[in-house]
């Protein structure tokens, strides 16, 4: 078995779109739209792994959020993306700090041996980069 995919809540869906593509390099689907329900949605794919769809329906409430920060819940709170090297984590994340983007960790070795920083998306989902 293995996860096909992560679906994401969004209010901009093209700017979240945008935001994977640049930054990390993801493939854009075709947009799906359902008139009927007011759905839309993207699945992006990565050079490897699951795929992500960011959704969009307007109707759908906002994130509970601390100082711009989504707070702490049960369920899922973050991913991770695998850049491959240290260097890569280093730089994506300068590249990104450069970019505006919001780094809540900078690179590091954590207590259980990863290489990581952590940061928001522009909705405020956490992201780990990863080795």
């Amino acid at each position: 078995m293995r996860i096909e995919h992560l679906a994401i809540w969004v209010r901009d869906l093209e700017r979240m779109r945008n935001f994977y593509k640049d930054f990390f390099g993801a493939t854009s689907g075709n947009k799906y739209v359902n008139e009927r329900k007011g759905f839309s949605s993207y699945f992006l794919s990565f050079h490897d792994g699951p795929r992500l769809e960011l959704m969009h329906r307007p109707d759908v409430s906002e994130k509970i959020l601390k100082h711009d920060v989504i707070e702490e819940s049960l369920g899922l709170i973050h991913f991770a993306i695998s850049v491959g090297s240290k260097e890569k984590v280093d730089f994506l994340t300068d590249k990104l700090k450069r970019s505006g983007i919001r780094v809540l960790g900078e690179p590091r070795t954590t207590g259980d041996g990863y290489y990581e920083s952590l940061v928001l998306d522009p909705e405020g989902n956490k992201i780990e980069i990863t080795v």
